[in-house]
């Protein structure tokens, strides 16, 4: 497959992202937001075609929807119901991997969609709120798309209120141990991480072009495992930007990432 030259870094992390799903076999992938969106869409449509995704409504579709609107003739094409009752099975069976993009992440690999600052009871800021994600972080793979890499997303210490469960021994629920936690990638528009380091800490795993190791480290609140040496993220290739664009017809990646050479966001 040929490489792309000309590609943006949106594009660069939907193709990363989506190696998350890759090989995967026949789970259902569930993109919160444009990027892990698209990613999914884009690794059904090449590197896992068993993978299974819905309409975000109750149908399961053996094609991925396009995002955004569609023209009155667009026919969707949808397998079987899909309903909140086979959701919730499907996630306790552990049949599911989902990519969010959470408000912050600490060293034991916990998200915060909940609340910043305060107290418990009086947060300064009030979010999405945990919905799901406490069960989901104990039942299936999970993933994480960054958008912004900096100090107050991967801040020091633990998050403000832990929405999902980490490779956080305390915080672990009777009956679980680490080996139940599977955070398979963080996407971020500095590089791609997992925490596949000495006892779970978050590891390097490739650098976008023109950022560095040491930029990285100074964009994370905490110690990042930095193996040898560090590969870059692979480019997206033709056939990848082609699928993208199909799955993104009105461009909405475009207004998801930042362009820009990122700097020291601390």
């Amino acid at each position: 497959m040929t490489a792309a030259t000309d590609y943006t870094l949106a594009e660069l992390c939907i193709v990363a992202a989506s190696q998350a799903f890759a090989n995967e076999g026949e789970v259902l992938a569930t993109g919160i937001g444009v990027i892990p969106r698209l990613a999914a869409s884009l690794a059904m449509k090449t590197t896992n075609p068993d993978l299974m995704m819905t309409d975000s409504e109750a149908w399961m579709l053996s094609e991925p929807n396009p995002i955004g609107s569609r023209s009155e003739d667009f026919v969707p094409a949808t397998e079987s119901w899909m309903g909140f009752s086979r959701i919730f099975d499907n996630v306790w069976s552990g049949k599911r991997h989902a990519m969010l993009g959470p408000t912050q992440i600490d060293k034991y690999g916990q998200s915060n969609t909940s609340a910043l600052g305060g107290t418990y009871e009086q947060p300064k800021v009030m979010m999405l709120g945990a919905r799901g994600f406490p069960g989901n972080s104990i039942s299936h793979p999970n993933s994480f798309f960054v958008p912004s890499h900096n100090t107050r997303v991967f801040m020091d210490g633990e998050c403000d209120f832990v929405s999902s469960i980490g490779y956080n021994p305390a915080r672990l629920p009777r009956g679980h141990s680490l080996d139940d936690i599977d955070i398979r990638l963080v996407v971020t528009d500095l590089c791609v991480m997992d925490f596949g380091g000495p006892d779970h800490q978050v590891r390097l795993v490739s650098l976008h072009p023109g950022i560095s190791a040491e930029q990285v480290q100074e964009n994370t609140g905490y110690e990042v495992h930095i193996p040898g040496e560090v590969p870059p993220t692979a480019a997206p290739t033709l056939e990848q930007l082609s699928i993208i664009a199909a799955m993104d017809p009105h461009n909405q990646r475009a207004h998801q990432i930042k362009d820009n050479p990122p700097g020291d966001r601390s």
